[in-house]
């Protein structure tokens, strides 16, 4: 009970957080896109920091959780971010949910809850094996920076929900690292940590994804940016668990079937919530323009 209640309550920072940021990163300026100069001139916009005090909130809560529990466990309960997400939406559009809305509301927790039950996630010994670590660090960070390579050849409603893939990838992997990380400062204290590459990956890590999330948040409308990364995140947090955290989950096919309708209703749901209309627009006059353009 105590890791659930720190990774909702983590997914409730996380979701209002990303609504506070993608509010002020519509009205950033374009020439900054992709560049570390927006995460500077964000900074002086006071509800981009409420939004960031609120996701940094939201990533401590989020790391005790994991401190405590299996990455496969806390990464679908984080993913009901976008449910905060789309209450503080709809309190701002003042927009019905809809059969739409209800239907996504329902297909994730379901799915989260499916998936849970079915897979039982519990904790085992970490694998030991450093080509195991690399091959799949290595596989999510370089899908992460192709999708962001990519993202600048198309148009830029596709271009933001790319971005905002390569930021959930990112982000994904960050958890398993912080999951990392709080093991090896329980087992060998400060000293082994500050000499360890694990929580400068971590920093790294966070902040190549906060800029892809804010250049994502900057160029198209919320719903088209916050369901790819809500989608993108646990899928390679679990990823990372079952790869090489040791995390395991029951295999036997009625389970495995379980756990597969579950990823799939969570996905399902993030989409039919990121979509809905409560989800506010954030376009500029500008970005619609350029959205007209491929580049």
């Amino acid at each position: 009970m105590v890791v659930f209640a720190f990774a909702v309550s983590a997914a409730c920072c996380l979701g209002v957080g990303f609504v506070l940021q993608q509010n002020a990163a519509q009205h950033a300026p374009m020439s900054d896109f992709l560049s570390f100069r927006l995460l500077l001139d964000l900074a002086r916009m006071p509800r981009w920091l409420a939004g960031i005090a609120f996701m940094v909130c939201g990533m401590v809560l989020g790391a005790l959780a994991l401190n405590w529990g299996e990455v496969s466990l806390v990464e679908p309960l984080m993913a009901t971010n976008l449910l905060f997400a789309m209450a503080l939406s709809r309190w701002q559009t003042r927009q019905p949910l809809g059969l739409a809305g209800w239907a996504g509301l329902w297909l994730l927790a379901g799915g989260v809850a499916a998936f849970i039950v079915a897979g039982r996630p519990t904790g085992g010994a970490t694998v030991t094996d450093p080509l195991r670590h690399w091959l799949i660090v290595g596989v999510m960070v370089g899908g992460a920076l192709l999708l962001a390579a990519i993202s600048k050849r198309v148009r830029m409603s596709t271009e933001a929900a790319l971005l905002a893939v390569a930021a959930g990838l990112l982000y994904g992997v960050q958890d398993a690292l912080t999951r990392v990380t709080g093991d090896r400062l329980d087992a060998h204290g400060v000293a082994a940590l500050v000499t360890s590459w694990q929580p400068y990956a971590v920093a790294a890590l966070g902040l190549t994804a906060l800029l892809l999330v804010q250049s994502a948040f900057e160029t198209a409308p919320l719903r088209m940016s916050l369901p790819a990364l809500t989608a993108a995140q646990p899928l390679a947090g679990i990823a990372c668990g079952v790869g090489f955290l040791g995390d395991r989950l029951r295999t036997t096919p009625g389970a495995l079937a379980w756990q597969a309708a579950g990823l799939v209703a969570i996905v399902c749901g993030i989409v039919l919530i990121g979509r809905h209309p409560a989800m506010p627009s954030g376009m500029t006059p500008e970005g619609r323009v350029r959205d007209l353009q491929p580049h």
